[in-house]
C-alpha cells in the first residue's frame, strides 16, 4: 500500500516542481532576473583552450582572441580592410636607395665612371626629366664616402647545424637617392644614364674579406647580396600615441616597440613571426614618440607585421627576467635557456588594449576586465569571459539559454535561427576558399584545358545548394573575395559536362567501348585525395567523381587522417588530385603558395604551379608599395591563374555569427543601434562599443 502511494503521488510532485520552476528560473529573455550583473558581461566560447598569451609567440587561433583585446598594435585595419593607426597616429613611407660606384665601369655612352661623375650625370638626367617619374618624388641626392664595416655570415652546416663566418666589407663609395616613394623600378629608369649592364664588372672579390679565409668558396654565393650594387632601402617613420599606458601604469613609448623587434628576432624567444619581421635592416629611434625602421630590400608586405601586439620592455627585459628568475630560484642550468616563453607573463599578461587579464583556469575560461584607462575609451561591458566548451552541441545549448552569448552556426542550422526572433544573425565571407588541386608536374595535369575541363564537368552551385545550404559563394581565383585584391569581373567556370568532353578530344581523350576516356591506351584516371574527418571536403570528392564519370572520366577517391595526408601525400608531393582549402589573409602577397621557387617538398606550392608570367606578377606584388598599383598588379595575377586553372576553385564559405539580440552598439551620447558588421563582414570591429540591455529593443 505504501509502495502504491509513492507510485501515485511520485508524479504529481515532480509536476508541481516543475511548475513552480517556470515561475521562478528565469527565462532567456529575462535571464537578468536574479542576475542583474549579466547585462555587463561577454560570455564568447571556444572549443579548445588558449596557448600563451604572449603576442610575439602565440600562434594558435584562441591564443589571438585573447592577446587581441589585451595588446594593441602600431596599425590594424579600418572597416575596408585599409590600415589605420592604432599605437601610432602616423606613419610615412619612404625610400633610400643607393648605387656603388663600380670602379671601371662605363656609362651608356661609354665613358668612365666616376664618383663625382655619376652624381652629376644622374643630378643632369632627373632634373631634365630623362628619367621617368623620379623628377617629383626627389627629396635628395648625394656621394656618401668608401667606408668598412665588418659582420657575420650564417651558413648551413652538414648536419643542419647554423655556422657563422665573420666577413669584412670593403664599400666603394655610393650614391644615396632619397625619394619620397619607394619605387621599385628606380634602377631599370637609371639604365638611361648607367646603361643596362652597369653591374656586370662589380669586383666583389676586391671587396669582401672572408675570415677565415678557407670559408671563402662558401660565402661566395652571399656576395652580391652582401654588397649590392643596387640597394633599396623602404623607411617607414611612425609617430607613436602619446599618453597610452600598460594596464600596469607604465606609459608605452618607442622603447617598448623596438623591444618587441628585439624580442621577435632573438632566437631564444622561437616566435613564429621572425619571417615578417627578417627584412629589417635597422630601428632607429629618433625621440621617445617617433621610430623610424629601415628596411634592408624591398618587402611591402612587411607594413602588415606592425598591426603585432606591443609588449611591455620593462616587464619583459633581460633585467625583469633575471629579477624573475631570482624570484622563482630558477637552477643555473635552465637560467641558461630561460626565455620568454617560460616566463609567468605568458600567462598572466600585460598590454595596452581595451581589456586586461584577470584569471586563467585552464581548459575552463579566462576572465578579462576592461581598462578604464584604455586611450580610446573603456569598452561598454566591464567583463570578458572566454569559456572551453569543446562540444559543438553544448555550445548550442549553452547559446540557447543565455549562457553564452555568441554561437557560430553551421549551415544546416541557419536557416533556423534566421526565423528566431530572439537572436540577430550576421552572415560574411570568411578569408579562405575550397579548392580541388591538381599535381601540375604530373604528365596528365601538365595541360590547362584538361584541367579547365574537370573543373567544367563539377556542378559547384549543386554542392553549395546541398552541401553548404546555399551559405557560400563561388570563387574564381586565389584571393579571398571581399578583398580588394580579388578580380570581380573574372567569370567562373560554366558548368557544361558538354565542353568538358569536346576539350578533352581535341586532347586526344576518345571514349572506348566501355564509356571511358582513352588515349593511348591509357584510362583518363586518377586518384583524388582529402583529409578525414571533413564531412564537406568529404562530400565535395564524392561529387567531383561522380561529375568525372558522367563524362567518361576515371576518378578513386580515398580518405586519410590528417597527419598521415600532410606526411605521406602533401609534403612530397606525392598526390594525383586532392580536395583542400586555404584560410587566407587580407595580405596580397602569395609568394608562398604560388610561385615557382616555392614548389618543393616541404613547401606551400605543392600542386607545382610554374608559370613564368605569374611570378613576375608575384614579385613585383611584394615589391610594390602603392595600393592602387597592387591592385592593378593582384587583378592581373588572379586573371593569369584562372587561365591556368592549376585548381578547380570551388567555393568561399559563408560564417553566420549569431548573438542575443539584446546585444546592441552604444554611442556616447547613451543612444544605441543594430550592430553593424563592416563592409568585409567583421562584426567585431566595434566591440568595444557592445553592449547588452535588459530587454530587446524595437528596432
Amino acid at each position: 500500500m505504501k509502495l502504491k502511494t509513492i507510485l501515485i503521488f511520485a508524479p504529481l510532485v515532480v509536476s508541481v516542481i516543475l511548475v513552480q520552476s517556470y515561475f521562478w528560473v528565469p527565462s532567456y529573455e529575462v535571464q537578468t532576473v536574479g542576475n542583474p550583473t549579466r547585462v555587463e558581461k561577454f560570455i564568447n566560447s571556444s572549443i579548445g583552450d588558449a596557448k600563451i598569451l604572449n603576442p610575439i609567440i602565440a600562434a594558435d587561433g584562441a591564443s589571438s582572441d585573447i592577446t587581441t583585446l589585451v595588446f594593441e598594435g602600431l596599425l590594424d585595419l579600418d572597416e575596408n580592410l585599409n590600415l589605420r593607426g592604432r599605437l601610432a597616429t602616423e606613419w610615412q613611407v619612404t625610400e633610400k636607395a643607393y648605387l656603388i660606384v663600380v670602379p671601371g665601369a662605363s656609362f651608356a655612352d661609354g665613358s668612365a665612371v666616376t664618383a663625382i661623375t655619376l652624381e652629376q650625370r644622374l643630378r643632369q638626367a632627373i632634373a631634365s626629366g630623362l628619367v621617368p617619374g623620379l623628377k617629383d618624388q626627389l627629396l635628395d641626392l648625394r656621394r656618401i664616402a668608401a667606408e668598412e664595416r665588418v659582420q657575420d655570415v650564417s651558413l648551413p652546416g652538414e648536419k643542419g647545424e647554423v655556422q657563422t663566418v665573420r666577413v669584412r666589407l670593403h664599400l666603394p663609395a655610393r650614391i644615396q637617392i632619397s625619394l619620397k616613394e619607394v619605387d621599385q623600378d628606380l634602377f631599370k629608369k637609371l639604365a638611361t644614364v648607367i646603361g643596362p649592364k652597369y653591374a656586370d664588372s662589380a669586383p666583389y672579390g676586391r671587396w669582401i674579406e672572408v675570415e677565415p679565409a678557407n670559408m671563402r668558396e662558401a660565402v661566395k654565393p652571399q656576395f652580391s647580396q652582401l654588397v649590392p650594387v643596387f640597394e633599396h632601402n623602404p623607411i617607414i617613420e611612425f609617430k607613436l600615441r602619446q599618453g597610452v599606458r600598460f594596464h600596469d601604469g607604465h606609459e608605452f613609448d618607442a622603447g617598448d616597440v623596438k623591444f618587441t623587434y628585439d624580442a621577435i628576432m632573438n632566437p631564444k624567444n622561437l616566435s613564429p613571426r621572425t619571417s615578417d619581421f627578417e627584412p629589417i635592416k635597422r630601428i632607429e629611434i629618433s625621440d621617445p614618440y617617433t621610430i623610424k625602421v629601415v628596411y634592408k630590400r624591398l618587402f611591402s608586405p612587411a607594413i602588415n607585421a606592425w598591426m603585432m601586439g606591443i609588449i611591455p620592455e620593462h616587464l619583459l627585459n633581460d633585467a625583469a627576467l633575471k629579477k624573475e628568475m631570482d624570484r622563482r630560484n630558477i637552477s643555473a642550468e635552465l637560467r641558461e635557456t630561460f626565455a620568454m616563453r617560460e616566463s609567468e607573463f605568458s600567462r598572466n599578461p600585460v598590454g595596452v588594449g581595451p581589456y586586461q587579464f584577470v584569471e586563467w583556469q585552464s581548459d575552463e575560461m579566462i576572465h578579462l576586465q576592461r581598462n578604464e584607462d584604455y586611450w580610446e575609451g573603456a569598452p561598454q561591458y566591464k567583463d570578458y569571459y572566454y569559456r572551453i566548451i569543446p562540444d559543438k552541441l553544448t555550445q548550442e545549448v549553452e547559446f540557447r539559454s543565455g549562457a553564452v552569448d555568441r554561437y557560430s552556426a553551421r549551415p544546416h542550422q541557419i536557416a533556423r535561427y534566421k526565423k528566431d526572433t530572439r537572436y540577430q544573425s550576421f552572415s560574411s565571407l570568411g578569408f579562405g576558399y575550397t579548392y580541388i588541386g591538381y599535381n601540375n608536374r604530373l604528365p596528365l595535369f601538365k595541360d590547362p584545358r584538361l584541367r579547365k575541363a574537370l573543373g567544367m564537368a563539377i556542378d559547384v552551385k549543386e554542392i553549395i545548394k546541398y552541401i553548404l545550404y546555399d551559405e557560400a559563394e563561388r570563387v574564381t581565383g586565389p584571393y579571398p573575395k571581399n578583398t580588394q585584391w580579388y578580380d570581380q569581373s573574372i567569370p567562373p567556370l560554366p558548368y557544361d559536362p558538354a565542353g568538358a568532353i569536346k576539350l578533352l578530344n581535341e586532347l586526344g581523350w576518345k571514349k572506348n567501348a566501355d564509356g571511358w576516356l582513352e588515349k593511348d591506351g591509357k584510362l583518363l584516371e586518377f586518384n583524388l585525395l582529402t583529409n578525414n574527418g571533413n564531412p564537406i571536403r568529404k562530400a565535395v570528392v564524392t561529387i567531383a567523381q561522380n561529375a568525372w564519370k558522367k563524362i567518361g572520366v576515371k576518378c578513386n577517391t580515398q580518405l586519410f587522417e590528417w597527419a598521415v595526408f600532410l606526411q605521406d601525400f602533401i609534403n612530397p608531393g606525392k598526390f594525383d588530385a586532392v580536395v583542400l582549402g586555404w584560410s587566407l589573409s587580407q595580405d596580397p602577397d602569395l609568394f608562398q603558395l604560388w610561385h615557382s621557387s616555392e614548389a618543393g617538398p616541404q613547401k606551400l606550392n605543392f600542386v607545382g604551379y610554374n608559370s613564368p608570367q605569374a611570378d613576375e606578377l608575384i614579385v613585383r606584388i611584394r615589391k610594390e608599395y602603392n595600393v592602387d598599383k597592387q591592385r592593378e598588379l593582384t587583378h592581373r595575377l588572379h586573371r593569369q591563374i584562372a587561365n591556368d586553372q592549376p585548381y578547380t576553385f570551388l567555393f568561399a564559405p559563408r560564417v553566420t555569427e549569431l548573438l542575443d539580440k539584446k546585444i546592441v552598439m552604444m554611442e556616447k551620447d547613451g543612444s544605441y543601434s543594430k550592430i553593424k558588421p563592416s563592409k568585409s563582414g567583421r562584426i567585431y570591429y566595434s566591440f568595444n562599443k557592445w553592449k547588452k540591455l535588459e530587454h530587446a529593443p524595437e528596432f
